[in-house]
C-alpha cells in the first residue's frame, strides 16, 4: 500500500520452483488488487492455502440497516459510551452507526480474540484504536497495535485481532468499500511520499515477520456481498515462510500526523490522512492555530452542500464544540450549515493553539443511520446551537 517491503525466504524471481530442505514445493499465493493490474503480495506457504471446506456460519457483526427514513434532517450526537457493552470478539460485536455505498462506520468494545480467522471481501478496514492495546495477526505476521493508533487491513487479507489480556478495547471502525489510500497530494509520481506531505514513510509500521505458526484453529469467516461465509481450512493458514510486495496491514499513530498552521483558518484538506472512494478521513491534532493578528481560530459556520461530516472525538478541549467528549461522534448532514456553538467563535480570538484530538470523515453521498445510532443520540444536540 506505501512501498515493496519483503521478509523470510522467498525465490529470486516470481512463480518459479521454491523447495525447502526436504525437496517439498512451497506454495505461492497471489493477493492482488484491482485484479491483477494493481498492487500484491506474494506469500509463500508450506501447504496450499487454498483448501476449504464450507462449514455453518456462527460468526459475524451486525450489519447496517437503514432506520432513518422519515427522520427530519438535522445535526446530531451520538455517544457512543452509552452503546450497550457486548462480550465477545470484534468479529461478534461491531456496531454499525452510519453507513452509504462507500463506507460503513461502526463502534466496537471487544473483550475476546477472535476464535476464527477473518476476511473482509467488500472493503479494506481501517481501525482507529480510542483505547486497548493487542496484535493484529495476519499470514504476513505481527502488527503490534496501542492507543491511538489507526490500523490499516487490505482487503482480502486474512487476519485475526488478539487484544491485550486485561486491556480494555474501544475502537473506531471504517469499511472502506473503494478502497483505502494516501491521498493524491502527498504523494511525488513515483509514488513516494513528498518532503512537504504530513507524514513520512518512517512513521508506517508494518507486520512482524513471524514464520509458519499453527495456534490450532481452523475457521474461516469470509465477508463478501454484505454476507458472512464460514469455511474450514485443512491446515493453519499462517504457514507463510516469507512474502514479498505492497499489499499488507500497517499501523500509523495519530500523533504521528504533522498540522500545519496558517495566517487564516485552514480547511479540512489540510488535515486529510487518507482516503477512501468517496471520502476522506483527516486527522485533528494539537497543534499551533492561526497567527495573522486578526484571526478567528475557531472554525467559521459553512455550508457544505456536498458533503456529510461526521467527528469521533478522543480527548482534549473541543473549544468549537460543548457537551461532547472522548466517544462523542457529532454527524453534521450536507443541506444544512453547521459552525461553533455559541459562544465559542469569538472566545476563540487571541488563542495561541488546540490541544484537541480527533478523527474526521467527510463523505460525497448521504450517511444513513442505524437503530443504534437512535438508541445513543443526545436529543438536544440540534437546539444547542441556539442561544
Amino acid at each position: 500500500m506505501l512501498e515493496r517491503l519483503s521478509a523470510g525466504e522467498f525465490p529470486r524471481k516470481h512463480h518459479l520452483q521454491f523447495r525447502d530442505a526436504s525437496g517439498n514445493l512451497r506454495w505461492e499465493e497471489c493477493i492482488t488488487q484491482l485484479g491483477f493490474d494493481g498492487p500484491y503480495t506474494l506469500a509463500y506457504h508450506q501447504r496450499a492455502p487454498h483448501r476449504q471446506r464450507v462449514a455453518e456460519v456462527r460468526h459475524g457483526w451486525t450489519l447496517p440497516v437503514n432506520a432513518g427514513a422519515g427522520k427530519p434532517l438535522a445535526k446530531r450526537h451520538f455517544l457512543t459510551p452509552r452503546l450497550a457493552p457486548l462480550q465477545g470478539a470484534q468479529v461478534d460485536v461491531r456496531v454499525p452507526l452510519l453507513f452509504n455505498d462507500d463506507v460503513t462506520v461502526s463502534f466496537a468494545a471487544p473483550t475476546a480474540a477472535d476464535p476464527t480467522y477473518v476476511v473482509d471481501g467488500d472493503a479494506d478496514e481501517l481501525v482507529f484504536v480510542q483505547e486497548g492495546s493487542g496484535v493484529l495477526r495476519t499470514q504476513l505476521g505481527d502488527l503490534r497495535y496501542g492507543p491511538q493508533d489507526y490500523v490499516a487491513i487490505p482487503r482480502g487479507m486474512l487476519h485475526r485481532w488478539v487484544p491485550d489480556e486485561g486491556s480494555a478495547q474501544r475502537w473506531l471502525v471504517m469499511e472502506c468499500h473503494g478502497g483505502l489510500r494516501i491521498p493524491k497530494q502527498w504523494r511525488t509520481e513515483t509514488g513516494q511520499l513528498r518532503m512537504d506531505a504530513p507524514y513520512c514513510h518512517r512513521d508506517f509500521r508494518a507486520p512482524s515477520f513471524r514464520g509458519p505458526l499453527d495456534e490450532g484453529l481452523r475457521g474461516l469467516l469470509v465477508k463478501k456481498n454484505g454476507a458472512f461465509h464460514a469455511f474450514t481450512t485443512a491446515d493453519s493458514p499462517l504457514d507463510v515462510v516469507g512474502w514479498d510486495g505492497s499489499v499488507y496491514p500497517f499501523a500509523f499513530h495519530i500523533l504521528n500526523f504533522q498540522p500545519r498552521a496558517g495566517l487564516v483558518h485552514l480547511p479540512p484538506d489540510w488535515h486529510g490522512t487518507f482516503a477512501t472512494r468517496g471520502a476522506l478521513i483527516c486527522s485533528f491534532v494539537p497543534r499551533m492555530v492561526d497567527f495573522h493578528p486578526e484571526a478567528i481560530p475557531c472554525p467559521y459556520p459553512h455550508s457544505s452542500v456536498d458533503c456529510d461530516e461526521i467527528l469521533f472525538y478522543v480527548s482534549g478541549n473541543f473549544t468549537s464544540r460543548r457537551g461532547v467528549g472522548p466517544g462523542s461522534v457529532s454527524f453534521h448532514p450536507a443541506g444544512i450549515p453547521h459552525g461553533p456553538h455559541p459562544g465559542a467563535y469569538e472566545a476563540s480570538i487571541g488563542h495561541k493553539a488546540t490541544n484537541e484530538l480527533a478523527v474526521m470523515m467527510d463523505t460525497l453521498k448521504p450517511l444513513k443511520m442505524t437503530a443504534a445510532a437512535f438508541n445513543v443520540e443526545d436529543a438536544g444536540y440540534m437546539d444547542s446551537f441556539i442561544p
